[in-house]
């Protein structure tokens, strides 16, 4: 008894310094941590998933596909580029997304923001509203919606799937949809869906920044846009061995 006279004031001192500390803690934060200090960090990166030739009996290609962004963990600016045509020939397609994305939920953005497009001819700007993210399963999705400066308004939906077979070979699914909900005649889009593609491809890493690749891709042109291209003579179905290079910064 004698000693617990001596220990109750030190504990009381401990109790009433404890209650101080933690009536300055931010509500919901650990006790643990620490206090945050300055502003978030802004990051960068630029892809090329698809830098690729293709290889068919009637025709052989090129493909791009770029992106990269710049910000931080819930807001970034967006460029996106991709383009086709036929190999030693000027771009048949190309465009440039410019968009902001935000963060709403764990691995999903809602992106706002204006698509040119160089290629074909005449030129069109569209206003983008996108959704981008990871669905069950793991697969990278990548929609969009975009009313062009015509009043047309069209839909794009990308989605792959990485296979790790090992941890250097990686194998690919890729799909690509577009459709349209109104003609555009002058650049050869019917309504409906008009084209899709799907490919696989095995890429090797040396390292995770780079990664050749081969595969497949299967082309095909649906409804009027089909009776369109062919009109003009050009492939209506395109089924290609591809060869590229992934590389990231």
């Amino acid at each position: 008894m004698k000693h617990f006279h001596h220990i109750a004031p030190l504990v009381s001192v401990l109790a009433v310094a404890a209650t101080t500390a933690h009536a300055y803690e931010p509500a919901g934060t650990p006790p643990d941590w620490d206090s945050p200090m300055g502003k978030p960090m802004l990051n960068a990166r630029l892809l090329t998933d698809r830098m690729e030739a293709g290889f068919d009996d009637e025709i052989d290609t090129y493909v791009w596909d770029v992106q990269g962004w710049y910000g931080g963990d819930r807001d970034r600016l967006w460029l996106k580029s991709e383009g086709e045509g036929e190999q030693g020939k000027s771009p048949e397609s190309a465009e440039l997304q410019v968009l902001y994305s935000h963060l709403f939920s764990p691995f999903w953005d809602w992106q706002v923001g204006v698509r040119q497009d160089f290629k074909p001819t005449p030129n069109r700007t569209s206003f983008v509203l996108g959704l981008q993210g990871v669905v069950p399963y793991e697969f990278e999705w990548d929609s969009a919606l975009f009313v062009s400066d015509e009043g047309n308004l069209s839909a794009r939906v990308e989605a792959e799937y990485d296979l790790n077979i090992t941890q250097r070979w990686v194998l690919q699914p890729r799909m690509e949809v577009n459709a349209a909900f109104s003609e555009d005649r002058a650049i050869g889009v019917g309504t409906g869906v008009n084209s899709s593609e799907l490919g696989l491809r095995l890429r090797y890493h040396f390292r995770r920044e780079f990664a050749p690749y081969v595969g497949i891709s299967w082309e095909n042109l649906y409804g009027d846009t089909k009776d369109f291209a062919r009109d003009e003579g050009e492939p209506t179905t395109i089924t290609s061995v591809v060869v590229g290079l992934r590389l990231w910064f």
